[in-house]
Order: C-alpha cells, then sequence, then structure tokens
C-alpha cells in the first residue's frame, strides 16, 4: 500500500491524489469528487505516508492503522463514525488499536482515521494484499520448522 501520493490540504475536506508537479504548485484530484485544483507552496500538505498515531510504545504510521481497521472491521467501518459519539469513538479505535495514546490522539483525529480508511477503501486506494502476504511469509518463517524423524 503506498501512500506517498495521496495527501490532506489544511483547510480543504477530504483527500487528493497528486497528479502532476510544477514549479510552486502541484495538480491534485479529489478522492470524493475527481476533481482537479492547483496546491500551492503555500499551502500545508501532509502525505498519509508521512501521518503517524500516537501509541504508548512507538508512534505507528497510518499504513499500519489502516491495516488494523481492516483486519478488525473488514471492507466497511461497522459503526457510523459521523455520528458516533466521542465514547463510541474512543471505544471502536481501541478496538482496532489498543495501545493508542488516549492523551494524544483526540476523537477528531479518529473520526478522520476511520473517514479516510472508508473513503480510500470504498474508491479502491487501499490494497491490502501485498501487506497480508508479507505477513504470511513472516508468520511462517518465524515458525520453528517440525523435523522428520
Amino acid at each position: 500500500m503506498d501512500l506517498t501520493k495521496i495527501v490532506s490540504i489544511s483547510g480543504k475536506p477530504g483527500l487528493y491524489l497528486i497528479k502532476s508537479q510544477a514549479i510552486g504548485r502541484i495538480i491534485v484530484e479529489s478522492v470524493v469528487d475527481g476533481k482537479c485544483i492547483p496546491a500551492f507552496a503555500r499551502d500545508r500538505m501532509s502525505s498519509l505516508e508521512e501521518i503517524s498515531i500516537f501509541s504508548t510504545d512507538e508512534d505507528r504510521p497510518l499504513k499500519e492503522v489502516f491495516m488494523m481497521i481492516h483486519e478488525k472491521m473488514g471492507d466497511k467501518v461497522d459503526f457510523d463514525f459521523k455520528k458516533a459519539s466521542n465514547d463510541e469513538l474512543r471505544e471502536k479505535f481501541a478496538f482496532v488499536m489498543p495501545d493508542y495514546d488516549e492523551d494524544a490522539v483526540y476523537p477528531s483525529d479518529m473520526r478522520k482515521v476511520f473517514a479516510w480508511y472508508q473513503m480510500l477503501n470504498d474508491k479502491g486506494l487501499l490494497d491490502f494484499t501485498i501487506e497480508e502476504e508479507k505477513a504470511e511469509t513472516e508468520a511462517a518463517e518465524a515458525q520453528p520448522e517440525a523435523k522428520e524423524e
């Protein structure tokens, strides 16, 4: 799963795909409606690849959190994150990522993570097959081989 070409632009709703770059600006396409707009150097953009979620140990990349949501909930988030209470959001986020930092991750962050996951998954922009195959390979290699006698 490659999140380097997907960005969040401060002050603009939704997520955007980077389409092309020019001097002083880039052209981005809205994931929601497909409209292309310019984003300039003054716009604060964050690649989803660079975003991480605070945990009690070390920060987890957003890609890992998306994998955790996929493993626990599948392709669809199993509740209405837009209307959920803060307590329900905390409960669902703890179900997905039990070690999240309760003091540093706010309900608005949780809502955004669930919204981004659902949006990207609905548009087919999240590919979990490579990570799943890699995890299965690592698990198989970690198990000691049985000796034949």
